[in-house]
């Protein structure tokens, strides 16, 4: 289900690592609203995962819980391999929107003072303050809900 969301919206899955689901949008070609349809297909994959965890517990079944992270900035991107090609991305922006996502809390939207200033007209966002970020000091976060 998450593939068919970030597909209508345009952004690129790089990779699921565990129970870890990376994605990015405005790759491999650029455009001007991959930090709204980010937002977008996140919202709609924690819907569905909230709508999955209430069918869950009616069947007395394991639930699974999901946090989100996002933040918007430049990556490497290209193909790693020489056997077995896969595309991935690097970077600071890719360290600090996994951070986004452990500094989040289950049923959640976690995103960077960088994304905010660039959604901010379009989401209702909630001010966290500054959130410690491993290795990355004192980071302003938001939770982020449709207006």
């Amino acid at each position: 289900e998450f593939d068919k969301i970030i597909e209508k919206y345009g952004i690129e899955k790089i990779k699921t690592i565990g129970d870890s689901y990376m994605a990015a949008g405005g790759i491999p070609m650029e455009n001007t609203t991959h930090p709204i349809d980010a937002i977008h297909a996140a919202l709609e994959i924690r819907d569905f995962i909230e709508l999955h965890k209430e069918k869950s517990r009616r069947e007395n079944k394991p639930i699974f819980e999901l946090r989100i992270g996002i933040h918007t900035g430049n990556v490497v991107a290209g193909i790693v391999g020489l056997n077995k090609f896969a595309y991935d991305i690097w970077g600071d922006t890719v360290n600090l929107a996994s951070r986004m996502e452990s500094s989040s809390e289950p049923g959640k939207i976690n995103i960077s003072g960088t994304t905010y200033e660039l959604v901010k007209e379009h989401f209702s966002c909630t001010h966290r303050g500054k959130v410690q970020a491993k290795n990355k000091g004192e980071v302003d976060m938001y939770f982020v809900e449709r207006k």
